[in-house]
């Protein structure tokens, strides 16, 4: 088990779900853990409290990190806590779904700026310090639908692709500071933001997986702690599908 002690992390969207998984399996590692939320603050508390009562530390810190002065204070609030920032993990996102011609734009800017702006600006918060420090771990939580699309989700599925180009670009622009950005593309883990997919959407998903089954919350948060490790230290723009073969190539 790669181990994370006296690592600072910030965890984007760590309330609930995928996010909640991610800080969880993080803090058992032993980073410090600083939980992002930005409107479910009695579900950030609740996972501050797990952390504390498993012996770690932690913070909850509210930021609607699609808004760059928010990405900001929360890297401040983290740094300020706990004297630094290692790993930043990008998970915050939402879904709108619904067919192109039906699409609102509203729709479409707002899973831009939840899913894509959040980690260009988290980054653009954090890199500073990782680049005087001489270190760093950034891993953005990006998805299937960014690999080979979805019909109905041209907003969620262009700003998943587009994580993926900021993750190898930015990865290149911070190799030489021994900061390396890597992706986690999470195939169908139920979870809140899964729960309101048809069910005949499902069906078809489950048996488009090799594996036949569907993931969950703990197979996600095990890539994102390899990726946040020392481990993972010659690893850099590199996407991890955890998918059980659903999107191979």
């Amino acid at each position: 088990m790669a181990q994370l002690e006296g690592r600072v992390a910030v965890v984007t969207g760590a309330s609930r779900g995928i996010g909640r998984g991610i800080a969880l399996e993080l803090a058992k590692r032993g980073a410090k853990i600083v939980v992002n939320y930005n409107s479910s603050a009695d579900a950030a508390n609740a996972v501050v409290a797990a952390i504390q009562e498993m012996g770690g530390e932690a913070l909850a810190v509210q930021a609607n990190v699609a808004v760059l002065d928010d990405a900001t204070a929360l890297i401040k609030a983290a740094t300020d806590a706990f004297g630094q920032v290692d790993i930043v993990v990008n998970n915050a996102g939402t879904t709108r779904d619904q067919l192109i011609m039906m699409m609102k734009e509203e729709d479409w800017d707002t899973v831009m700026d939840t899913n894509l702006k959040s980690a260009w600006n988290v980054c653009k918060a954090a890199v500073r310090g990782m680049v005087r420090k001489r270190y760093g771990r950034i891993i953005n939580i990006t998805s299937v639908s960014g690999i080979a699309g979805q019909a109905g989700q041209t907003n969620y599925s262009a700003s998943k692709a587009g994580m993926i180009g900021l993750t190898k670009s930015l990865a290149r622009e911070v190799a030489n500071r021994n900061i390396t950005v890597n992706a986690v593309a999470p195939g169908f883990v139920p979870t809140d933001l899964t729960a309101d997919l048809p069910a005949d959407l499902k069906d078809q998903l489950l048996n488009a997986i090799p594996l036949q089954r569907w993931g969950n919350v703990e197979e996600v948060a095990y890539a994102v702690a390899f990726f946040a490790s020392d481990e993972a230290s010659y690893i850099t723009g590199q996407v991890l599908a955890v998918d059980g073969g659903l999107v191979m190539g």
